[in-house]
């Protein structure tokens, strides 16, 4: 899952502001490690001050929000406890002037009311994106959820315009992503599709709802409504001339490698899934175990990490055991109150508040995998690397494996690989703030283990 507190996903609010005028859209560039990216700040009046939404247009998210802001005498100071971030700029003219500072490094980032701020040479390009022409056919085509009346935008790939294949479904992690999964400069699902198609698997790769070119809502949908877009994409593959129906299989990565089992359980006609990165592990579980193992990779005390471990477990205790209709937002402001003390602001215990209840990360709390896998009975391929600090792939592929057997799955492969990070990137640490900088966008052994699978099962 790519909903850590280490990306920069965020709401700005407002203590005071004087005769000058900040409101409206803000653009910048953010450039670190050898690449850039645009940031959109959009600040509007309330009645207590200011709230902002930002944009990242290169890591495909778009409107959300942060914490704290503060304007006072032309100083605009931004900070994030959660994203462990804080900027601070000065107003002058039309510019506001400053530095961004996260993990203590520290980057220039000016912010002007020009649409026009474009980044050259955005990013280096990356070695294993393909290059047009491409040696296959290829097709934008758009589908229909008719349960929601959402319009589904994407790309299918065939190996030959002319032909019957065996396809796959890419499906995507959380958080708003683009067809081609885009994140930090790197298009994963771009350079998975390339090869499989190559190899002579069709793939069908879309935009999440509510992105890009796709329809409806994505800030409101919950995983179960990921899945029913899913579920027409199959549909839309079955309409398909070109397409084998009988060989049809889902290809998840992280909350993809959730809803994969979720849509497999409930159409027996699906006849492989992939795994990659997936959990098995309940939400609430899987939360704490991802901040765990990022803070020690950070080199933060054993003492804080404990004491997180036990103010969020208790927050997500509440929501485990909270009724329908209770004040959820109320009692979990009140506990977070009680737990952090004095030394924490209204405004950051709104923030973390505001994450916990939205109907995206309710559902993922309650959430546990186990009976959904018990109920997959077709082949699975499962693989995860040994450095992913987002879903980690001992604990998580252990439980996956243990939950198919228990439902008498017979063909099951579990593999972690060695040095890999949750986007399947050699890596040092693991650690988010890497994936930008690594040149590598997906491990070709891992390409080849997924491809040389997938056949064994089509053939």
């Amino acid at each position: 899952m790519k909903k850590t507190i280490t990306l920069l996903l965020i709401v700005f609010t407002s203590f005071t502001m004087y005769g000058q005028d900040i409101t409206g859209q803000w653009n910048g560039v953010l450039k670190t490690q050898g690449i850039q990216l645009r940031v959109v700040f959009h600040i509007s009046k309330t009645d207590t001050g200011y709230s902002s939404i930002m944009d990242s247009p290169d890591q495909g998210v778009k409107g959300f929000t942060v914490s704290i802001t503060t304007f006072e005498n032309s100083k605009l100071i931004l900070k994030s406890t959660l994203a462990r971030f804080e900027y601070n700029g000065d107003l002058k003219d039309t510019m506001i002037v400053g530095t961004f500072k996260q993990n203590g490094i520290s980057f220039p980032l000016n912010l002007s009311r020009s649409q026009k701020e474009s980044i050259q040479n955005t990013f280096v390009k990356r070695s294993q994106e393909p290059i047009k022409p491409y040696s296959y056919y290829l097709e934008d085509v758009i589908f229909k959820n008719n349960k929601t009346n959402i319009t589904l935008a994407g790309t299918l790939t065939l190996p030959k315009k002319e032909g019957i294949y065996p396809a796959v479904i890419l499906i995507t992690g959380s958080g708003p992503q683009n067809r081609d999964e885009e994140i930090f400069g790197h298009k994963p699902f771009l350079v998975i599709s390339d090869y499989l198609t190559r190899n002579g698997i069709a793939v069908l790769r879309y935009d999440d709802r509510g992105v890009a070119k796709s329809t409806g809502d994505f800030k409101t949908a919950t995983t179960f409504d990921f899945a029913s877009d899913v579920e027409s994409a199959i549909s839309y593959l079955k309409t398909r001339k070109e397409i084998n129906v009988k060989k049809i299989g889902l290809i998840g990565h992280s909350e993809g490698g959730i809803i994969a089992p979720m849509v497999a359980a409930k159409y027996k006609d699906i006849d492989f899934i992939v795994l990659l990165a997936g959990s098995g592990l309940q939400g609430n579980k899987l939360l704490l175990l991802q901040k765990e193992k990022i803070e020690r990779a950070m080199h933060i005390d054993e003492q804080t990490i404990d004491k997180g471990q036990k103010i969020f477990n208790g927050a997500y205790n509440i929501v485990l055991h909270s009724a329908v209709d209770s004040n959820l937002k109320n009692e979990i402001a009140t506990y977070f109150r009680k737990s952090f003390g004095s030394g924490t602001t209204e405004e950051q215990i709104n923030a973390i508040t505001n994450q916990i209840v939205n109907p995206w990360m309710i559902n993922f709390i309650k959430f546990n995998p186990v009976a959904t896998l018990e109920k997959v009975k077709c082949p699975v391929l499962a693989i995860g690397g040994e450095k992913d600090l987002q879903v980690p792939a001992k604990e998580n592929l252990n439980t996956i494996k243990i939950a198919l057997e228990k439902g008498g799955n017979k063909n099951i492969t579990t593999k972690i690989f060695p040095n890999l990070n949750h986007l399947f990137q050699d890596c040092k640490t693991g650690l988010p703030n890497e994936y930008s900088e690594i040149e590598e966008t997906f491990s070709p052994a891992a390409l080849n283990e997924i491809t040389k699978w997938i056949k064994m099962q089509v053939d």
